[in-house]
């Protein structure tokens, strides 16, 4: 890939080569945000095509860094928060309870660099299982473990009380902990 800052640079100059190039990068970053949040495949997708309409549109108030090492850092949380913002908008459109399917696996491929097989193992059984939660816990608990947002913040996304995002993500880990001890006892018993 050409250097970031030329990138995103194009980007904001309404370069069709370099929105093109920028989409196709972070695409399968943008689509595993959106999947924890909206499960069904072609919504998801719809909804990580909504997101990088927001982030092109508002690119030019994106402070550049220095070096391509550091802008690509705060980049990719900005972008992750536009994101997770936009699939809470859709929930909130939708007032409904997704269909749960399977991520497509090309899709997991180059998570996080710096995890190991079994920690990208680990990263997707998690996510499967947080598909099992009732959503409102589901996205408090995505919200606060997964993406580091604080419970004040999360209230104030998902219009809910800072009490009420603390319950909901207590209620999140311990049937997480029930649906996990299940499966360790189900291949127990298998074995």
């Amino acid at each position: 890939m050409e250097s970031l800052y030329k990138l995103i640079r194009g980007c904001i100059a309404r370069d069709s080569k370099s929105q093109r190039t920028f989409y196709e990068y972070y695409y399968g970053f943008a689509l595993r945000i959106v999947f924890r949040y909206i499960f069904k495949y072609d919504k998801a997708t719809d909804v990580v095509n909504d997101g990088f309409v927001k982030i092109f549109n508002s690119l030019e108030k994106f402070k550049l860094r220095n070096n391509d090492a550091d802008t690509e850092k705060i980049l990719m949380g900005w972008m992750k928060r536009i994101l997770i913002n936009t699939a809470i908008d859709e929930l909130r459109k939708q007032q409904n309870m997704p269909v749960i399917v399977e991520l497509p696996g090309y899709i997991w491929e180059g998570t996080d660099k710096g995890q190991n097989a079994d920690q990208k193992l680990l990263y997707k059984e998690l996510i499967c299982e947080t598909k099992r939660l009732p959503p409102s816990y589901r996205n408090v608990f995505n919200l606060f473990v997964i993406d580091g947002f604080t419970h004040n913040e999360i209230a104030k996304m998902l219009g809910i009380s800072e009490g009420t995002s603390k319950s909901a993500l207590a209620k999140a880990k311990a049937q997480l902990k029930r649906f996990i001890e299940h499966r360790f006892a189900e291949k127990t018993y298998a074995v």
